[in-house]
């Protein structure tokens, strides 16, 4: 491809020729090569252009993000502290709400004792039944509002459904009869695990429901085992309930079948059951057929046989209470004299009664009583708790007692639990005192 000197023009011209060729073909493959450069180098300033745009977008998005979440945050704060402070408004209510009522069923039944005419009779009844109306949606209320709590403690235990079917028997047996329904439990010697307090408020609800759902026929109350699990089942011969109705009928406030009309209560029952069985793990199932009746059934876990069941779930008859003394610990007027008058007319105690720590110690002396019976909110910041073991202290001596409370906080359980002292809510039925009493002094 070189020149040479020696070489005639004309293959110098053409030599000369093929070289501009190779050359111009160079400039053109380089100029494509630098077109196609800047060409990836204005896509690239482009893409760039377009990755900051996006990347403020981005950074928008995020700071909308992060103030939502900060507004979700203080918004679930102000939820989770209006909740606390619902909680904390219904316990301390709770004392003062049940506190004339708790009375006032005391001296109702102190007048029942008494000899009344026909037309007098009629109105302790009616009264009784309102009190115990009130009372039943008071302890609804609360049990949603503890139920709703995300600080709830159950208290795990074995429970003899033997004793609770016998303790609920004698308490649904006049609410059958004034229907002219038959009530039967099955006997059992089961033993489960469950909260002793919140399994007798399920099996409560679904017991009365039963009843308050039932014009003919009755109910009849048992327990089916299938492996390690015990069926709580409560069946009724009622309106039943139709396939349209069976997703609503565990949400507040709803009575089915009647529209409402003729069936006492506030439709919260079966709420309480379905939040008390969630909270506590035990499967809840239902079956039923309209004019036939219904079939409520709570699955819960076997304890072994040697395992202590709940004794407060249905205590045995104790000896007699008559001649025992009872020191009464009660800050309020009323609540005292109506302990007075059942603890002396009904259960022919001695009762002492005492506003007060001091006043407690001074009626006490130098001879303890068999029994003390402490309200836990007393005056000038005292409790009933501290009351018990001043008592104690002062007699040298372990003194059986009694915490009567209209509050349901796990503290306060642990607490009472630590100096073996049994609680006694709100408002007090004098048949749950005197069995209290008898299973102390027995």
């Amino acid at each position: 491809m070189f020149l040479r000197e020696d070489e005639p023009p004309a293959r110098r011209a053409e030599k000369l020729a093929r070289i501009a060729d190779v050359l111009v073909d160079r400039i053109d493959r380089l100029e494509e090569s630098r077109g196609s450069a800047w060409s990836m180098f204005q896509a690239a300033v482009a893409l760039e252009r377009e990755v900051q745009v996006r990347t403020r977008e981005l950074e928008k998005a995020l700071a909308d993000l992060s103030e939502r979440n900060r507004e979700l945050a203080v918004a679930r704060a102000s939820a989770e502290e209006a909740n606390r402070s619902k909680t904390r408004f219904l316990r301390a209510a709770s004392h003062d709400l049940l506190q004339p009522l708790s009375a006032a069923k005391l001296f109702l039944s102190a007048l029942k004792d008494t000899a009344l005419d026909e037309f007098q009779r009629e109105l302790t009844d009616r009264l009784s039944g309102a009190f115990d109306s009130v009372e039943e949606l008071m302890h609804a209320v609360l049990d949603i509002s503890r139920l709703d709590s995300q600080r709830i403690e159950f208290q795990r235990k074995p429970v003899d459904l033997g004793d609770m079917f016998r303790r609920l028997a004698v308490e649904y047996a006049p609410m059958a009869e004034a229907k002219g329904l038959r009530l039967s439990f099955a006997p059992t010697s089961v033993l489960v695990e469950s909260d002793p307090t919140f399994l007798r408020r399920i099996a409560q609800n679904l017991v009365s429901n039963a009843i308050k759902y039932t014009d003919r026929g009755g109910v009849l109350v048992g327990v089916r085992r299938r492996g390690e699990r015990a069926w709580l089942e409560i069946f009724d011969t009622g309106i039943g309930i139709a396939a349209t109705d069976r997703a609503r009928i565990f949400d507040e406030f709803q009575r089915i079948g009647r529209e409402g009309g003729g069936v006492p209560g506030m439709g919260l029952g079966l709420s309480i059951v379905r939040r008390a069985c969630a909270k506590l793990g035990h499967p809840i199932a239902m079956d039923s057929e309209p004019g036939r009746g219904t079939v409520f059934r709570v699955s819960l876990p076997l304890v072994a046989p040697c395992a202590e069941p709940a004794r407060s779930e249905g205590a045995r008859a104790g000896p007699s209470l008559r001649g025992r003394v009872a020191l009464v610990v009660e800050n309020d007027d009323a609540m005292r004299r109506a302990l007075e008058l059942v603890l002396k007319d009904r259960l022919g105690m001695v009762p002492r009664v005492s506003g007060g720590i001091a006043e407690a110690l001074a009626q006490m002396g130098d001879e303890p009583p068999d029994v003390v019976i402490a309200d836990y909110n007393l005056d000038n910041g005292d409790n009933g708790l501290q009351a018990i073991q001043a008592l104690r202290q002062a007699a040298g001596q372990p003194v059986p007692a009694i915490l009567v409370t209209a509050q349901r906080a796990p503290e306060l359980a642990r607490a009472s639990h630590a100096i073996e002292v049994p609680l006694l809510e709100k408002p007090v039925r004098p048949e749950d005192l005197a069995a209290m009493l008898q299973q102390l002094l027995a």
